[in-house]
């Protein structure tokens, strides 16, 4: 057997990277090429690469568990020889997600320039790098302090009992009531429009720019043409508030730090918060309702104990973790994580479906247990970009369940919950209807 000193194991590390990189080079241009021509890249991505998108009721598929089970961190090799490793430990998430030197996640790292039409990066909190994101996250934190976000409260409980009410209405109307489209999607919705302050007769607009791009199904470049709608659309409420700023996020950034953001900066950022509070608090209002309604117990728990929606509310995050894998991360540098040597250039794709399903996280994790002690879950994620309206997201969904429940206690599903339409394949997990009765 040959054996390589450092030297030329240096040099090995060096071909590779430099393969690594010609092939992405290729693999971009190819990517490129093809959405310029309406054929749509996710076509090319292998039915497997797909797994960790997957579920089985509101279950990760089997295929996660087994490969925790097999190593924490494994191989995950995707289309056009790109390196890439899958990560389903619990402890293991919590050491990518929270390292600051090493991993990148810009968006160009994701599709390369050449791959990204003009206007489709996101930007924003999420695909971007220090020092770039600290200077961002550290303008919109104070908005997002429990002190400030106390202010929403009494606005949260108007619109649910504002829903509770229209729902109401339309049941004696003898019209069909579904939790999704009346309930779990409106809520979110107009929380978003007081926050950032987006007018009202602009919901369905900007609740309609969110969904399609975590469709996986639907296809890359309808998700890449949603981005680029919701910036231009962005774009011109920014401009709006830039000559006349509103008493919402938006403008108070433009009274407070007009100069320091761009158009464009501000466009991303209120982009970031229509996808990272908008869906995910309706895939969680809609699945949590699902949960309520095939448990009875549960529900009279929720409705008739003002404490235990805090317990019930957690459980349900680690449970549900709707947002199922982690934004990509890229080393920069070589590393070893979970005994595993992780190569500069290497992707980690990190699933928080799989690692707050992880044993060494809770006894009995597949087990929905609403009294179980509050757990380091990761459905916010963790470390620097962790997720910076989870307070709103609890805040919402500690609003919505009890008084659901109080307003409607003979609430029942209309449908057998086995054809409920859920996705199949997607980075935010829903459903996308929900019929039910109220009762009387």
């Amino acid at each position: 057997m040959v054996t390589v000193g450092r030297t030329g194991a240096a040099v090995a590390r060096g071909v590779n990277a430099l393969r690594g990189k010609a092939t992405g080079f290729v693999a971009r241009h190819y990517l490129a090429w093809r959405s310029r021509r309406g054929l749509d890249p996710m076509s090319l991505i292998p039915d497997y690469a797909l797994m960790p998108l997957r579920r089985d009721g509101l279950d990760p598929v089997p295929a996660l568990r087994e490969a925790r089970e097999d190593h924490p961190v494994r191989d995950f090799p995707l289309p056009f020889g790109v390196k890439a490793w899958l990560v389903t430990g619990h402890e293991e998430a919590r050491e990518v997600l929270g390292r600051t030197k090493g991993l990148s996640n810009d968006f160009n790292h994701l599709i390369g320039r050449a791959g990204i039409a003009s206007g489709q990066n996101p930007g924003g909190l999420g695909f971007t790098d220090p020092p770039e994101h600290t200077r961002l996250r550290r303008l919109l934190t104070p908005e997002f302090t429990g002190r400030r976000l106390s202010r929403l409260g009494p606005r949260i409980a108007e619109i649910v009992d504002g829903r509770l009410d229209a729902m109401a209405e339309m049941a004696e109307r003898g019209e069909e009531v579904d939790l999704v489209r009346d309930f779990a999607t409106p809520i979110p919705s107009l929380t978003i429009c007081e926050l950032l302050g987006i007018p009202y007769d602009e919901r369905d607009e900007f609740q309609a720019l969110s969904t399609a791009r975590f469709d996986l199904l639907a296809g890359a470049t309808a998700a890449f043409d949603k981005i680029s709608e919701s910036l231009v659309y962005l774009r011109g409420v920014v401009e709006r508030q830039r000559a006349e700023p509103g008493e919402g996020l938006l403008g108070m950034l433009i009274r407070e730090h007009g100069d320091e953001l761009d158009t464009d900066e501000l466009a991303e950022l209120a982009d970031g918060l229509l996808t990272g509070g908008l869906e995910t608090s309706a895939s969680m209002l809609a699945l949590g309702s699902v949960i309520l309604l095939r448990d009875a117990d549960v529900a009279a728990m929720v409705r008739d104990e003002p404490d235990s929606v805090h317990g019930f509310v957690e459980e349900l995050l680690r449970y549900l973790t709707v947002v199922q894998i982690a934004f990509p991360r890229f080393a920069t540098e070589d590393m070893t994580i979970g005994g595993v040597d992780i190569a500069e250039g290497d992707g980690l794709l990190v699933s928080l479906s799989a690692a707050d399903r992880d044993p060494r996280l809770t006894p009995d994790p597949e087990v929905f247990d609403p009294r179980r002690p509050p757990s380091p879950h990761l459905a916010f994620g963790h470390g620097i970009h962790r997720c910076i309206g989870a307070e709103l997201a609890r805040m919402e969904l500690r609003t919505a369940y009890p008084a659901l429940l109080r307003r409607f206690p003979a609430l029942t599903m209309a449908v057998d919950e086995r054809t409920l339409p859920l996705r199949g394949t997607s980075i935010v997990y829903g459903v996308d209807a929900l019929p039910v009765t109220l009762g009387s």
